[in-house]
């Protein structure tokens, strides 16, 4: 079971989240990832509809998908929201396929999120070291 600061509970985190966050789409969920204050415990939000099975199979791939976050938590992950969004066919899913299809849209997230960062700053530095003249704005 994740703590409660690493769940998200407010219907507000997941509306921002689902909206704002680096969508990452696997055969069997489709992961929004959000970055926080670099530090921060983890947060991890499910979204698992009636689309996928009955109470049974939904609570089924609900406890397995936190179950999998819970091993990204031990992984070190840290600074992120997450909400995953459970397709049809996880109803049919095994165990080591929602597993990695978690970490794996974790780790694609962060190096999408790592790159984006690494871009803005070195736009932002480049010109400003190589020739001491700060970039006009729009530029």
């Amino acid at each position: 079971m994740l703590a409660k600061a690493n769940r998200i509970t407010r219907a507000d985190d997941y509306r921002v989240i689902v909206r704002r966050g680096a969508k990452v789409a696997g055969a069997h969920t489709v992961s929004y990832v959000r970055s926080r204050e670099s530090g921060t415990d983890a947060r991890f939000g499910f979204i698992v509809s009636k689309k996928v099975g009955t109470a049974v199979r939904r609570n089924l791939v609900r406890r397995r998908l936190k179950a999998a976050c819970h091993e990204a938590l031990l992984g070190g992950v840290q600074g992120v929201d997450v909400v995953v969004r459970a397709l049809p066919g996880a109803a049919d899913a095994t165990w080591p396929v929602l597993r990695d299809e978690v970490l794996n849209a974790l780790a694609r997230s962060r190096a999408r999120v790592g790159h984006a960062r690494a871009n803005t700053a070195a736009e932002v530095t480049a010109p400003t070291a190589a020739s001491g003249v700060v970039p006009a704005k729009g530029a």
